[in-house]
């Protein structure tokens, strides 16, 4: 459907586990994937096509790099029942590998947008459709939704600047070298370079079988080898500990005056970020200053600043990069290194 002769999209932003809304605003884009294949090709190349193997998600891509046009409309939204903001398409599609890793997700696919409402409205009922992230909007009730906000679609403020579309990577032996000019010992650097292919390996096998993992699972071949490879032993580890996932302290004995690290563990395919609040009351209620919450994967690193959680760091094993501009955060060195006892 149209308004004012512009067609109406709906774009999602997330599922039940992951959103990643506050990306799109922050950033002025929506986003697509998979990326990892690169750019959408000019030429249709078909071998890009199949080797996606998923014939849905390709008309979305075609929908969301070809049919949607400058100036249309789309309207953010989460789930089927919240319409997060309004906004107009603005230029052409683009490609961009800073958005290569949200929570998880590759949506290197982008479209610019000029968000004009960003207040959040819950109908309280399905008025988005299910399945692909984009689609042509056609709810008659969000659509008067729409035209009762009386925006202004012409207005023609710039949009945000995007990171810079490059990789940003980092290899384990920069990162031996920083951590070791910050004073990490050498045995526990040397211990994380020979075990680090091992968790990467067990990492991707979980991701290429889409296993279904639980937290029991990803603590034991994943959280617990990776924090003993940065030097914490067992006796400085807890698990379960008055139901914090894992509890790591900076002393004996294991007793809140000595904790020192809160890690709030998730299954695979979960947000591990937006478990940021449930880390965070576990942190305050026994004077911690410092969280981490993770899917054995990734890890966002958090320190208290200015009385408030912060994400200092954030690390995916399989994907090493020295910092993470869409987060405005530092990188797997910085996350390593805040992660080990060294620090304290």
């Amino acid at each position: 459907m149209k308004i004012e002769n512009r067609q109406v999209w709906e774009q999602a932003s997330g599922d039940g586990n992951r959103s990643y809304s506050k990306e799109c605003l922050n950033w002025d884009v929506i986003l697509n994937g998979p990326g990892a294949y690169g750019s959408w090709p000019e030429e249709k190349d078909r071998s890009y096509l199949e080797s996606m193997n998923r014939p849905r998600k390709r008309t979305g891509l075609w929908r969301f790099a070809e049919e949607m046009k400058d100036g249309d409309i789309v309207v953010l939204k989460l789930g089927q029942k919240i319409g997060v903001a309004i906004g107009v398409i603005v230029g052409d599609y683009v490609w961009n590998n800073s958005f290569g890793d949200v929570d998880g997700w590759d949506l290197q696919h982008i479209r610019r947008v000029r968000w004009l409402y960003t207040k959040r409205q819950n109908f309280g009922e399905k008025v988005f459709k299910r399945g692909d992230t984009t689609q042509k909007l056609k709810s008659k009730t969000v659509l008067e939704w729409i035209k009762e906000l009386s925006l202004n679609f012409e207005i023609l403020t710039e949009v945000k600047t995007l990171p810079e579309d490059i990789d940003r990577g980092t290899t384990l032996d920069q990162i031996s070298e920083y951590l070791f000019d910050n004073g990490m010992a050498s045995g526990s650097i040397n211990k994380l370079s020979q075990n680090m292919d091992e968790l990467v390996r067990i990492a991707r096998w979980y991701a290429r079988s889409e296993a279904k993992v639980s937290e029991a699972e990803t603590i034991a071949y994943l959280v617990i080898p990776f924090l003993q490879n940065l030097g914490w032993t067992p006796q400085r580890m807890a698990i379960e500990w008055h139901r914090v996932d894992v509890a790591l302290f900076s002393a004996l004995p294991r007793d809140t005056k000595n904790l020192t690290t809160v890690v709030e563990v998730k299954k695979r395919g979960n947000s591990c970020l937006t478990a940021q609040s449930q880390a965070e009351n576990y942190a305050d209620k026994h004077g911690c200053d410092r969280l981490v919450v993770t899917d054995g994967i990734r890890y966002g690193v958090f320190l208290r600043q200015d009385g408030e959680f912060k994400l200092h760091a954030y690390l995916n094993i399989t994907r090493l990069k020295s910092s993470y501009p869409i987060y405005d955060c530092l990188g797997a060195q910085n996350a390593i290194l805040t992660m080990s006892p060294r620090r304290y």
